[in-house]
């Protein structure tokens, strides 16, 4: 049976923002995007032109309420997040989140105890659970191709964020480790079927971008799980090295 058209609007008009948009229009024909916000009207309807997205605002909740839309996007900086999805609640729409949800634990309790009361699905959008070379590690080890799972290591490095606020902790909510380590997390809890966490080790340091920040921009974190499996993120913005996933 096939998939009923729903409403996107997208909030925010960045680098990510690209991303999402393409995905929708590359894999999801029942997505249809009704409309982006971005604080700098131009710059949204140079991004509306850009995607064929009919309708553009400079206001989060005009976006969420005249648009239109069942879905909020929310491709936001990681210190709007919170205020978005309480709106996009408050208005009965479904919520799609970049990462990392929210810059404190209390603000993501706010966030989902919200959608929880207004009966919406608030999906934080892990990217890698969707990578098809994820996908197929995690399928192979349901199905028994290795014997047991032990030890999980996922690794990102590049030389730095492309806008400005990544740097300053009070908006990103960290340095690297908030930024990219969230993938690592976000990935072992999928393939381990999010067992609990019994222990949390984390070394963290300013190598390169002390000038710029006063978050970390190198760090090693060392979880171990309850059913015995070590996990290992390795994140930096100090060194090259992509990706790299065992």
């Amino acid at each position: 049976m096939p998939m009923k058209q729903v409403n996107v609007v997208i909030l925010g008009a960045g680098f990510i923002s690209d991303i999402h948009v393409e995905s929708y229009q590359r894999f999801v024909p029942e997505a249809r995007l009704v409309g982006v916000f971005a604080r700098d009207l131009n710059k949204a309807r140079a991004f509306a032109s850009k995607h064929h997205i009919p309708n553009v605002y400079d206001s989060i909740d005009k976006a969420i309420t005249e648009s239109g839309a069942d879905i909020v996007d929310i491709c936001l900086p990681n210190f709007l997040h919170a205020e978005a999805t309480l709106k996009a609640a408050a208005a009965g729409k479904h919520i799609i989140i970049e990462k990392p949800l929210s810059v404190t634990l209390e603000e993501a309790d706010t966030m989902l105890e919200a959608c929880r009361k207004a009966k919406v699905k608030l999906m934080y959008a892990e990217e890698l659970c969707f990578a098809p070379k994820y996908e197929r590690v995690r399928s192979l080890v349901k199905e028994g191709a290795v014997d047991k799972v032990y030890m999980l290591k996922q690794s990102e490095k590049h030389s730095g964020p492309h806008s400005d606020w990544f740097y300053d902790v009070d908006r990103a909510g960290g340095g690297v480790l908030m930024d990219m380590g969230c993938h690592a997390v976000g990935w072992f809890r999928w393939m381990l079927n999010n067992a609990k966490v019994k222990s949390v080790y984390a070394s963290m340091s300013t190598v390169l971008h002390g000038g710029r920040t006063k978050g970390e921009d190198n760090s090693v974190m060392i979880i171990e799980f309850e059913n015995g499996v070590t996990c290992v993120a390795e994140n930096s913005w100090a060194k090259h090295g992509g990706m790299d996933d065992r």
